[in-house]
């Protein structure tokens, strides 16, 4: 066993000539016999300084004396030249102390690296109850991250007053005429922003050319001095109080000069299409990745900028809504706001009309006719869509299917040479006059049918399936067809259904309308009916 400067430990040592006993002195000078067996104990270093000089006493043999506490004095210490030689007694020593350490259970070996393992253990790991707890860290406060933007001066008309004396219903119509005002002045200092971050530097770094930033950016600097001017209205109906009292006059002079927002949302849909064409390239999507990340950008990137007007145009009915609900009656706004509220209703609506119609024309123009029985007349005689997006057939493969006035059309997204988006026409389109809807259950057993293998999915279920298919005298087309989840395909079969009738209903009153005077109407309509549709047929004349 070794034996350690620091270490109180007891021992039995052997002589150099063999005996197994140790005389030790005392102070005086006489020699006292020790008993051969004495207790071994084991220390425990209390800090870290005292362990560090642990280290520093295990030197080898040849460069530090040995010495060695006696056993019936501590304070005498016994020294061992290099050139001597101290062996143990063979004897075995039987610790009788208990140790409330792990070390206490180490055995002392003479190997010096065991030995040092050892000693870092007994350092790390204690069992003192005086341990020092670790200095808490610093908690920092996290809050939760709104899931849109808000601006930080945002308030209500009660901050801007001292005092009132308004009923709660006039407080409430001062709270919406003030969100209305507020909202201008924002809309006002975005469109700017995108203006002086956006067009500007842009147009100078030569990140885009002139002509295709006109086209994504459209007519946005008409829209700045149109809704300059209704702040400016609005801020001079505010009186002494800063309230406001009849409102629906000053809206509705205004609310016709809404009809440029027409020509500004018809070409949004090919600004959009453009801008994620040049999303690819690698100065603009950097350009642009490092405005979103800006602090005055809200996190917000160049498209919703972009859509903040057509945003609030339709948010306008809304505020008039609110208005004329908190209008008491009496008030001077109130057989004004009845004509306010239906003519911005009905610029929206025309609004939403001529944005269709771009938007169909426009995707109209982006299709790949691959046969000549695929350009069916439906397709251009439609002047809207009802809907369009990513549908998987039973093979599992991504279609663009779009849902026109008049025809169905399922296409392929390709490319085109400059890199923009090209939709080939995938099998046959779908007139929407001869279209069936079968809608499938979610669950239904998909084994033996077309719903086996992509729509399955190894669970031998289909869901949010949906089957369309054409019936008459050509020949019948039939597609599977499945949307991404249970919102989606809710949509599809609502407008499925709505393009169904509307379509039959247009087809119906043209045939009435060139019908010859003394004909058979029920020949027109029999010529029409498919040859297994018998329950059909007696339906048909049943009526005549």
């Amino acid at each position: 066993m070794e034996v350690e400067e620091t270490c109180e430990t007891r021992t039995s040592w052997s002589q150099i000539g063999g005996t197994k006993s140790t005389d030790c002195c005392d102070h005086t000078g006489k020699k006292r016999k020790q008993d051969s067996t004495p207790e071994a104990v084991i220390r425990i270093p209390e800090d870290e300084e005292e362990a560090e000089h642990e280290e520093e006493s295990e030197m080898p043999p040849e460069h530090n004396d040995l010495q060695v506490k006696c056993p019936c004095h501590p304070n005498t210490m016994h020294g061992f030249s290099a050139s001597q030689t101290v062996e143990p007694c063979n004897k075995r020593v039987k610790p009788v102390v208990k140790s409330n350490s792990l070390t206490g259970v180490i055995t002392p070996v003479k190997t010096p690296a065991l030995k040092r393992i050892g000693q870092s253990i007994s350092r790390s790991i204690s069992f003192r109850t005086d341990v020092r707890p670790l200095p808490t860290p610093p908690v920092r406060s996290r809050t939760k991250g709104s899931s849109f933007p808000r601006r930080c001066n945002s308030q209500c008309w009660s901050d801007t007053v001292e005092s009132h004396h308004l009923t709660a219903k006039e407080i409430k119509r001062q709270e919406v005429i003030y969100e209305l005002t507020e909202g201008e002045r924002q809309l006002i200092e975005d469109l700017s922003l995108v203006k002086k971050v956006y067009y500007e530097p842009m147009l100078k770094l030569d990140i885009m050319t002139e002509t295709e930033l006109m086209q994504i950016f459209g007519t946005l600097d008409s829209l700045i001095p149109l809704h300059e001017d209704l702040l400016s209205r609005l801020e001079r109906l505010r009186g002494s109080e800063k309230t406001v009292g009849a409102v629906a006059p000053t809206l509705m002079n205004w609310f016709p000069g809404l009809e440029a927002y027409v020509t500004y949302c018809c070409n949004q849909v090919g600004a959009k299409a453009l801008l994620d064409q040049k999303k690819q390239e690698k100065r603009v999507e950097q350009f642009l990745r490092l405005c979103q990340e800006s602090s005055f950008s809200r996190k917000l990137d160049l498209w919703n900028f972009l859509d903040l007007p057509r945003s609030r145009l339709v948010k306008y009915p809304l505020l008039l809504k609110e208005i004329q609900k908190c209008t008491p009656a009496e008030h001077p706004d109130e057989f004004t706001l009845p004509d306010a509220l239906e003519l911005i209703q009905s610029i929206v609506a025309e609004v939403n009309k001529k944005t269709g119609e771009a938007e169909c024309q426009f995707y109209r123009r982006g299709l790949n006719y691959l046969e000549d029985c695929q350009r069916l007349p439906e397709i251009q005689q439609s002047r809207f869509l009802y809907c369009h997006g990513e549908l998987k057939n039973n093979k599992g493969q991504r279609l663009h299917v779009f849902l026109f006035e008049l025809a169905m059309v399922l296409t392929r997204l390709g490319e085109d040479r400059d890199g923009g988006h090209v939709f080939h026409i995938y099998r046959q389109p779908l007139p929407n006059a001869s279209l069936n809807l079968e809608v499938i259950p979610d669950g239904e057993a998909g084994g033996g049918g077309s719903f086996r293998g992509a729509f399955t999915g190894g669970n031998d279920k289909v869901k949010n399936c949906f089957r369309v298919s054409s019936r008459g005298r050509s020949k019948a087309h039939s597609y599977s067809l499945q949307a991404n989840d249970s919102f989606s395909k809710q949509q599809w079969v609502t407008c499925l259904r709505q393009a169904m009738v509307q379509s039959r209903d247009r087809r119906a009153q043209s045939r009435q309308s060139v019908a010859p005077p003394h004909s058979d109407p029920a020949v027109c309509h029999i010529a029409d009916l498919s040859l297994n549709s018998d329950a059909e047929m007696a339906d048909v004349t049943s009526r005549y």
